[in-house]
């Protein structure tokens, strides 16, 4: 899997439930650069990261090298603290209408939710 966020983060598991929608289990790594700036002494990991990472398990799941088209309903409702919580659970509805690739995504820790949102990708294979 071909990442820009190197290092940053662990696909731990992964499996495709029987409605066709994946779980993943990724594990953050407290000791990524990023963190050192985003924020010294309180780590938050940023949003456009969180972003990122649906896109690449995405492309992952898909076998497809994906652009973000558009994207809604972004709601961030928990900072993730890669100390306190770097263990996330990633749920992806994927649904596939030729060129375009739509997921729904809610990625938790916990029973905390820490970000819903709706993509869409456009496939550039």
């Amino acid at each position: 899997m071909q990442t820009i966020l190197k290092g940053f983060y662990t696909l731990d598991s992964y499996q495709k439930t029987e409605n066709g929608n994946y779980i993943a289990q990724i594990n953050l790594n407290k000791d990524h650069d990023i963190f050192k700036g985003h924020f010294p002494g309180n780590p938050v990991t940023p949003g456009v990261c969180m972003m990122q990472i649906v896109k690449e398990l995405t492309e992952e799941f898909t076998g497809k090298k994906l652009f973000l088209k558009t994207a809604s309903n972004v709601k961030f409702m928990a900072i993730i603290n890669p100390f306190e919580t770097p263990e996330l659970t990633l749920q992806l509805d994927i649904s596939e209408n030729g060129e375009e690739v739509k997921v729904k995504n809610t990625t938790s820790f916990g029973e905390t939710i820490a970000l819903k949102m709706s993509v869409n990708y456009k496939n550039l294979i």
